[in-house]
């Protein structure tokens, strides 16, 4: 336990470091590099609601972040043991300035050791491509390259995404934005802090200042029809949106 413990804590200290989100996203979640089951269907329903939030454009006509509702359903279907292919349609957003809009859709490819929750150590690649409007993203197509590395030590979860995001403009522009969690799991609940952040282009890292870094406090439930995951974020710079909720809603559609 103590040495479970201090992993955890080092864990922290890397999500800190090393985990990014950009201040407005569709999706705030850590990949565990569960799969769906072999000719399995699943469901996620992601919400994410920033309370308050970084009030000016990021770029011309873009939505803004503060007091904005955004999310997207994602369907999933497991092609085999070790791949889950995934589709996000639509990627929507309301915000105050422009209201509401559909801002794109998402491919997404999952990759990853089988059966990964029995195992101590599991690991994986996801990789994304989006087709954005022109709201969302000034870059129509865009792309994501997430590792997954996460450490299984009952009762505690330790999770961390190294993510590259590109708009296809070469490799010194991948904007490096992993994210991390550290869970601690009793029965059919679990308690987590996650962390996310946006560091800006490897070739020139944002000032620390600009760069978003927010922490949340999680809560998962494993409910009989739907799995709940509800979390707050705090921003820990100024570049971050200062008070975000999240709530993600899944279940498998093979269930009775």
């Amino acid at each position: 336990m103590v040495v479970a413990m201090r992993i955890a804590m080092v864990a922290l200290v890397l999500a800190g470091a090393v985990v990014s989100c950009a201040a407005q996203t569709d999706e705030i979640q850590v990949y565990d590099g569960s799969l769906a089951k072999a000719r399995e269907f699943t469901l996620a329903l992601h919400t994410n609601y920033v309370v308050s939030g970084i009030d000016t454009p990021a770029f011309p006509g873009a939505v803004v972040a503060d007091h904005s509702l955004s999310g997207v359903p994602e369907l999933a279907y497991g092609v085999s043991d070790w791949f889950e292919a995934g589709l996000y349609l639509p990627v929507w957003s309301l915000d105050a300035q422009s209201g509401f809009g559909l801002d794109g859709v998402k491919l997404r490819a999952l990759v990853a050791a089988p059966r990964g929750d029995e195992r101590r150590f599991a690991y994986g690649v996801n990789f994304e491509f989006s087709v954005n409007a022109t709201r969302w993203d000034p870059s129509t197509f865009t792309s994501e390259i997430r590792g997954i590395l996460a450490w299984h030590l009952a009762p505690f979860d330790i999770i961390v995404n190294p993510i590259f995001d590109t708009a296809f403009d070469g490799i010194g522009n991948l904007v490096f934005a992993p994210c991390a969690r550290v869970d601690y799991n009793f029965g059919a609940w679990a308690v987590a802090l996650e962390s996310y952040s946006d560091y800006g282009p490897v070739k020139d890292f944002l000032p620390a200042n600009q760069q978003s870094h927010q922490l949340f406090a999680v809560m998962d439930h494993a409910g009989k029809t739907w799995d709940v995951e509800f979390g707050a974020g705090f921003g820990l710079t100024s570049g971050s949106d200062k008070f975000t909720l999240k709530l993600i809603l899944a279940r498998s559609l093979n269930r009775k």
